[in-house]
């Protein structure tokens, strides 16, 4: 079953074109990572698969769901977190995770959070102030919020972007744990190559708006003749200078 199915994504900024082409499509529980450098048209069509811009042409379908029509259905089922996204600050840990259970209609959000908080190592901080949290911190809690309901499609818009090594860790064996046990398709978006590798089995590169690779990790480093998915990454940031 497919999550996720995009279909010749085009979408033109004046005189740029931003995505040129690009189709993408999930099955459930795939993990997938969408790499490429600053103006390869990776943002633009992360926002197109969510449903927050409207492609010029092409198609979006997440979790059956067409969009734009049927985004709010859709948005039901996916989940969403990054970095940037700020918390609640008046507000415990706990209190903030039993507030976005409640918005995604949770029937007994407590196991769901007590779950999260123990699959991401941070049961301790679940009495602690939003606004007392280092931003490492922040960044599991916002994860966590975003699995409460058991998405069918999790997105992650560089979850370990800046992180220390032991909470990176903490993340990456949190996703692994939580696709496990809910069944998620996760879709991330990273320039840590080495966590890619670790957590996705299935990468696509973007390039000058175009998908130009999208295979397993060592797969796609083969096909550019190169040894890890970080040579590929430089190799085609050096790419989209020219």
């Amino acid at each position: 079953m497919k999550v996720l199915d995009a279909t010749d994504l085009v979408k033109r900024y004046k005189r740029t074109t931003a995505v040129d082409g690009v189709s993408l499509t999930i099955d459930a529980g795939e993990r997938v990572a969408l790499l490429g450098a600053n103006g390869a048209g990776k943002t633009t069509t992360l926002l197109m698969l969510l449903g927050a811009i409207i492609p010029d042409e092409g198609t979006v379908t997440v979790l059956g769901h067409r969009l734009p029509g049927g985004r709010s259905e859709a948005m039901q089922g996916v989940g969403f977190a990054a970095g940037y996204l700020p918390l609640p600050t008046r507000l415990r840990v706990r209190e903030v995770l039993g507030y976005f259970a409640n918005l995604h209609g949770v029937v007994d959000p407590a196991p769901a959070i007590e779950a999260g908080l123990e699959r991401f190592r941070i049961p301790h901080l679940a009495d602690a102030m939003a606004s007392e949290l280092s931003s490492g911190q922040r960044t599991l809690v916002g994860i966590i919020k975003a699995t409460l309901h058991r998405p069918g499609l999790l997105v992650l818009d560089e979850p370990t972007a800046s992180l220390d090594p032991d909470v990176a860790h903490r993340v990456r064996i949190g996703l692994e744990e939580t696709c496990a046990a809910c069944g998620s398709a996760l879709l991330v978006t990273s320039h840590n190559m080495t966590d890619v590798e670790r957590i996705c089995e299935r990468v696509v590169f973007l390039s000058h708006g175009k998908v130009v690779a999208d295979g397993p990790p060592a797969a796609v480093a083969g096909q550019f003749g190169r040894a890890n998915l970080e040579e590929v990454f430089l190799h085609l940031a050096s790419e989209e200078k020219i």
